[in-house]
């Protein structure tokens, strides 16, 4: 890790922070889709990038060689809390993924917020083509 990368700096302007909320379905179970989300070997599969997790409370990770880095605030089988940023961002966002058994799967309830308002709309598309989308397709080709 680079020095000084998890600091988060107090923000001397105010800034405008939006939320956001997206709900997936993942055909595979609860397990696995846990395990995509904490695991560096699967992480590194669908991101096609290299990963750090440090799968602890209070841990670090990184993904896409750091452009994404933040912290593990709480981990349990049906919630996993973050604090999450952006390389560009001045601070850090808030992440919950609510993981819950359904029929077809397993259903990932995304809570984003802090998000720097400016950033909304290219993180939600972010969270369906570059993280849900490759997660959901390693998985579900391994369901098949």
């Amino acid at each position: 890790m680079r020095g000084g990368l998890f600091v988060n700096r107090p923000n001397k302007t105010k800034k405008l922070m939006t939320n956001l909320e997206k709900t997936y379905s993942i055909q595979a179970d609860l397990a696995a889709v846990y395990k995509a989300l904490t695991e560096v070997p699967m992480i590194e599969q669908w991101t096609g990038s290299p990963a750090t997790m440090e799968a602890t409370e209070g841990g670090t990770f990184t993904m896409w060689d750091g452009d994404i880095h933040g912290i593990n605030r709480e981990l349990s089988a049906s919630r996993i809390e973050q604090d999450w940023k952006m390389a560009s961002w001045p601070s850090f966002s808030k992440c919950v993924f609510e993981l819950k058994a359904i029929p077809e799967g397993t259903q990932v309830v995304l809570h984003h917020t802090e998000v720097p308002e400016g950033s909304k709309e290219s993180v939600s598309t972010g969270w369906d083509e570059y993280y849900f989308g490759p997660l959901k397709a390693l998985l579900e080709k391994s369901y098949a």
